[in-house]
Formats: structure tokens, C-alpha cells, sequence
């Protein structure tokens, strides 16, 4: 299976990390938005799409990137975020790039979040939340993240 993980972590490498964990076990680079052509997605099998979230979205170079994706991609792909707050049930900050995604034509195969460390104001003036995150937890339900979407194959079995 040919990957590639697309990811903007821009604060402290909370995401950079959740997407190093999940390429290695995919055997897939990370590479930054601006590394990569956006039609050449179309010659990968699974492509992973993340970032750190900022006032409950994801960073906007990946949503310009996502925008620049040519429509009638028939890949699949996954998404994956890192917060300084918890995702919402009723609200979950993936939601909008999936919807984004399944528009160009990508199956969405799932979503992973965690949480990570977060100086965002006014959190910076109590030297911010979640200090020691992702950690050893996190990185490891990464792994095993990566691990079920490469254990679904390319013959199906996907969410």
C-alpha cells in the first residue's frame, strides 16, 4: 500500500509527532502541505490528513490544501487532529474535513484525535494545558491506529 500523510503541526510538534508515529507503521512520509503536488495524491492508496486544531479548526494551510485537492479523487484517506481541548461529540472538529475530503472524492476510511500541548491564550499565562502530551499513551493509539487502517487493506473493510 503506497501512503503519504499530509500534516501542518506549526506550535510545538504535537501533530508532527502523531503523524511520524503513524507513518512509520504505514511506511509513509509526512510531508507539509507545500511539499506536495496536490494532484499527485492520486497515485497513493491512503493519505492522511492533519493538524493541530486553532479556535476548533484545523490549521487553514491544511484546509487551503484540502481546497486545492482536484475534485474526483477515488483514494482513501484519514484524518487526524492534536488539541489543547477535548473534541466534542456533538461538535467534533474533524467533521468539516471529511465532509471536505468525501467532496473531492476521497473515502474517508476513519478520524483520530488526541490531545496535545497547548499555549494558547489565555492558557499561556498558566504555562498552558496538557504539558506532557501527546505522550507515551498517545503515540502508542496512534500506532494502533495506523496499525487498523493498514490492516484494512485495499479490498475494503473501511468505516
Amino acid at each position: 500500500m503506497k501512503a503519504v500523510i499530509v500534516c501542518a503541526s506549526v506550535s510545538h510538534g504535537n501533530t508532527r509527532r502523531i503523524a511520524e508515529a503513524m507513518g512509520r507503521v504505514l511506511s509513509a512520509p509526512v510531508v507539509e502541505p507545500e511539499q506536495v503536488d496536490p494532484a499527485e495524491l492520486a497515485g497513493y492508496d491512503l493519505v492522511g490528513f492533519g493538524s493541530g486544531i486553532f479556535t476548533g479548526r484545523f490549521h487553514p494551510r491544511l484546509r487551503d490544501f484540502v481546497r486545492s485537492v482536484p475534485r474526483g479523487q477515488r483514494g482513501r484517506a484519514f484524518v487526524f487532529a492534536t488539541s489543547g481541548l477535548p473534541e466534542l461529540p456533538v461538535r467534533p472538529f474533524t467533521r468539516p474535513l471529511v465532509r471536505a475530503l468525501e467532496q473531492k472524492g476521497f473515502e474517508v476510511a476513519d478520524a483520530f484525535s488526541c490531545r496535545g500541548f497547548d499555549t494558547w491564550l489565555p492558557f499561556r499565562l498558566v504555562g498552558g494545558l496538557n504539558k506532557a502530551r501527546p505522550g507515551a499513551e498517545d503515540l502508542a493509539a496512534a500506532r494502533a491506529f495506523a496499525e487498523e487502517l493498514g490492516g484494512r487493506g485495499l479490498e475494503g473493510g473501511w468505516r
